[in-house]
């Protein structure tokens, strides 16, 4: 046999190898990606409508805070009287408002069974061109997050960021410590007692000497 036919043969036998080898080796299962999307962060009062101009904290016992930007875009505090706002406290408020996280939803839920039915807070927050109103229940049994409603949705919000703002109710931002006035004198004042000395002299004057 030629030597170039034992090459031809040679090199038929490893290409037959090679396709047989390629056409019978075990293919790799196919891996399906599951991609988890991105969790949608959402709060409970929009950053859309913009930074807060009003922020009102009312409580079912009755007590009630409010404080405003005045004309000149500063604080001040509407009730429970009128007075200057330190200008920091009111400032970090406000950012908490924007702040407050919804971590669930709640569809199915009786709001009798989250305290809605009558809520324990009720927030009315004022932005440039429209006002939000949210509810605030009972502490989840968790203890980590507050039951609230807004429109027509019951959600759970971060308890910490609920706490700050209703804690307005208690330490209202004052620009300075409110003093009563100092109480006038009256016209009349009530005489002092005499001394012994002053009584004594008083009765060597009036007693005539033989």
């Amino acid at each position: 046999m030629r030597r170039s036919t034992v090459v031809y043969l040679l090199l038929f036998v490893v290409m037959a190898g090679a396709y047989y080898f390629l056409n019978n080796r075990e293919k790799p299962a196919d891996i399906a990606l599951t991609l988890t999307p991105e969790e949608t962060i959402s709060y409970l009062f929009s950053s859309s409508d913009g930074v807060p101009t009003s922020i009102r904290v009312e409580a079912k016992t009755g007590e009630v805070v409010e404080l405003a930007r005045n004309a000149d875009k500063a604080w001040a505090l509407k009730l429970p009287f009128e007075a200057s706002a330190e200008q920091g406290s009111s400032e970090a408020a406000a950012t908490q408002i924007t702040t407050i996280r919804i971590t669930d939803r709640l569809p199915n839920i009786s709001p009798k069974d989250v305290g809605l039915d009558a809520p324990d807070y009720k927030l009315i927050v004022k932005f440039n061109n429209v006002e939000r109103i949210a509810e605030i229940g009972v502490v989840t049994p968790t203890g980590n997050g507050y039951y609230a409603r807004t429109g027509n949705e019951i959600v759970i919000v971060s308890k910490s960021a609920i706490d700050a703002i209703i804690g307005l109710l208690t330490n209202p931002p004052y620009a300075e410590t409110l003093t009563p006035s100092p109480i006038p004198a009256t016209a009349t004042e009530t005489p002092l007692p005499a001394t012994p000395e002053a009584a004594t002299a008083t009765n060597e004057t009036a007693t005539p000497k033989p």
